[in-house]
């Protein structure tokens, strides 16, 4: 087959114009917002944290509503999610590190317990080679927060060692309530 020169491309051009289409388009429906507030200092500890959490479990400062889903009735304000990380390290008489064991619990009590039995089990320790030591500096926490609004809206608020973020709200007067509380806590600055 013999090709004319130069060769030539032909390639068919769609002739509908974006959005004129018979598929349809997606459509916003709304537009979900999350903000984020790193603190100054990190939480000294997690009992710190959770000594805020249940203040605004107990007390509702952001003015949360119970509804009503399933036939069930659900706390304006209520826990949704909840974890703690740790690491416990093992080191030889020379001071080198030979093994570590990463911790992560569902609740501060089991952390701590799982924290204990590990520092406390002979067993691993002689397996490791080395003395374990726990070093709470570098814990994790989260804490996530499930919120109601009168206006039937829900939000998350989610508490981390170093930061607090709010997040899949629409209503600006969410994150001014909960900033405007947050100014007032000392341990969230």
């Amino acid at each position: 087959m013999v090709y004319p020169s130069p060769f030539y491309l032909i390639v068919p051009v769609c002739t509908r114009a974006r959005g004129n289409s018979n598929m349809g388009d997606f459509v916003s429906k709304s537009v979900v917002k999350s903000a984020e507030r790193v603190l100054a200092t990190p939480f000294a500890s997690k009992d710190a944290m959770n000594t805020i959490i249940s203040d605004v479990i107990t007390e509702n400062p952001w003015g949360c509503t119970s509804y009503e889903s399933g036939g069930e009735t659900i706390a304006g304000v209520q826990k949704s999610s909840e974890y703690y990380t740790g690491t416990v390290v093992y080191e030889n008489v020379e001071g080198k590190q030979v093994g570590r064991i990463s911790v992560r619990s569902s609740s501060s009590g089991a952390f701590d317990t799982n924290i204990s039995t590990i520092l406390a089990n002979t067993a691993i320790s002689s397996a490791m080679g080395g003395t374990g030591s726990h070093d709470s500096s570098e814990d994790g926490y989260s804490v996530t927060l499930k919120c109601h609004t009168a206006s039937g809206e829900l939000y998350n608020v989610t508490f981390k060692r170093d930061k607090v973020t709010v997040s899949s709200y629409e209503s600006d007067t969410i994150l001014t309530t909960i900033e405007t509380w947050a100014d007032t806590v000392s341990g969230l600055a």
